[in-house]
């Protein structure tokens, strides 16, 4: 959490931690990222990240009742390598024509203990949407030099990609398979307060 003496008039008490204002914040595109890693060949993990995530999120006067509504498209992931993307958006995987969009659409907000927070939701991948939890760190709150109010977040959580019908994969002639089942998901959000 910042300095408290510079960021008062920006924050808020709740339970002796300072929070952002209550308000309607949008995230700002170009200062948010949503990455991901999966183990490649058991030895090894393949990093992507999704292009200009958009989103939404409502920080209530009650800070657990607020609310988050995000969604990445498909055509902006980049692991780094056009052909490897190219197979991402294919049928085997995502098949970017039937299904171009994800979603994750908060269902509660938990306040754990300090500054741990765990917001519920559900994520829709493929058609097929599951219960994701993602653990909450509040990065800060400041005023950029055009005097909007700025909030940074950052998440992580664990999926399993079959779990959303992500089934493709390989077997190694050396024992066990190319991709791994597990995704790891790293999200940092920066968002202008558009009203309170």
């Amino acid at each position: 959490m910042p300095d408290t003496t510079t960021t008062n008039a920006l924050t808020r008490e709740y339970n002796g931690l300072h929070i952002p204002l209550a308000g309607v914040y949008a995230f700002d595109a170009m200062h948010s990222e949503v990455g991901f890693s999966v183990r490649h060949m058991m030895v090894a993990k393949v990093r992507g990240r999704f292009a200009s995530p958009t989103g939404t999120f409502t920080i209530a006067d009650d800070p657990t009742q607020s609310s988050v509504e995000v969604e990445l498209d498909w055509s902006s992931v980049s692991t780094g390598d056009a052909n490897r993307d190219g197979h991402l958006k294919s049928a085997d995987f995502i098949d970017i024509e039937a299904h171009p969009k994800i979603t994750y659409r908060s269902t509660s907000v938990r306040h754990v203990k300090g500054e741990h927070w765990v917001l519920d939701g559900e994520l829709t991948v493929r058609d097929v949407t599951r219960p994701v939890a993602l653990e909450l760190e509040l990065n800060g709150v400041g005023k950029d030099p055009y005097g909007n109010i700025k909030v940074g977040f950052s998440a992580t959580t664990k999926i399993n990609r079959e779990d959303f019908g992500l089934t493709y994969n390989a077997a190694l002639e050396t024992g066990g398979v190319l991709i791994g089942k597990d995704v790891n998901i790293e999200i940092d959000v920066e968002a202008a307060l558009q009203a309170s």
